[in-house]
């Protein structure tokens, strides 16, 4: 193992890591696919999915039909290659627009955040759901950033937290109403610390592994996400909406 991945893989509790790029432990993942109703033959699409850690354990627990979709065809390479025999299907795409389709459930863990305008996405989302169709994702809710606090943290351009009504409107305008949220803030913290200290002790073989600056980069954005879901300033919440 790598020395980033096996940093990642310290930072969780026993059984809760299994390959994720994110603060969710495995159980959450688990929790909200339950709640969308992941389950046997359900069309799934992943947004986002990096190298579909959490996809390719509900995908094998679930027996869902599954799609994963990232812009990174590195990120799709080591998926397809970790999926197996697993019954995983993967798509390069800059998003948005989604992949034409109809799901029954779309997924998005940990990175809504990266998409600055969230009515285009929400709408986006309504529109591959069946009628009936759950969005099942994660959000940091939250103040949009300052200029200082952009100045800080590495690739602020995704970096787009948005406050609880905003983000209700947008649903709402989009045909999606909420049915079931968690917050997750506190748990969150918890993963981000143990995260930044597995990268500092390591930051000399992880330095090695992705870049001096990479390495540096990494260390200062957890330093922040620590610091900013300690405070309060940004909160985390795990939620289900379904099309009307």
């Amino acid at each position: 193992m790598m020395a980033l991945e096996r940093a990642q893989a310290t930072a969780y509790p026993a059984g809760e890591y299994v390959g994720q790029e994110s603060f969710m432990r495995a159980a959450e993942v688990r929790r909200l696919a339950h709640q969308a109703r992941v389950g046997s033959g359900v069309p799934v699409l992943d947004l986002c999915c990096g190298v579909a850690g959490p996809g390719r354990m509900i995908t094998a627990e679930s027996g869902c039909r599954y799609l994963g979709v990232d812009r990174r065809a590195s990120s799709l390479a080591t998926a397809r290659r970790l999926a197996g025999k697993l019954p995983c299907r993967f798509e390069q795409a800059h998003l948005p627009p989604l992949p034409e389709g109809h799901f029954e459930v779309v997924f998005l863990l940990e990175t809504m955040l990266a998409f600055p305008d969230k009515d285009a996405l929400t709408a986006e989302v309504a529109r591959v759901l069946e009628p009936g169709g759950r969005f099942a994702f994660t959000v940091e809710e939250g103040r949009p950033l300052t200029r200082p606090e952009r100045a800080r943290m590495p690739a602020a351009d995704t970096v787009w937290p948005i406050e609880r009504a905003e983000l209700t409107g947008a649903l709402r305008d989009a045909g999606l109403a909420v049915t079931w949220q968690r917050e997750y803030t506190s748990a969150h913290h918890a993963i981000a610390t143990a995260l930044l200290g597995c990268y500092r002790a390591d930051s000399p073989q992880i330095a090695g592994q992705i870049g001096k600056q990479a390495a540096a980069e990494l260390i200062t954005a957890h330093q922040l996400w620590s610091d900013w879901l300690g405070s309060g300033r940004v909160r985390k919440f795990a939620m289900v909406a379904e099309k009307q």
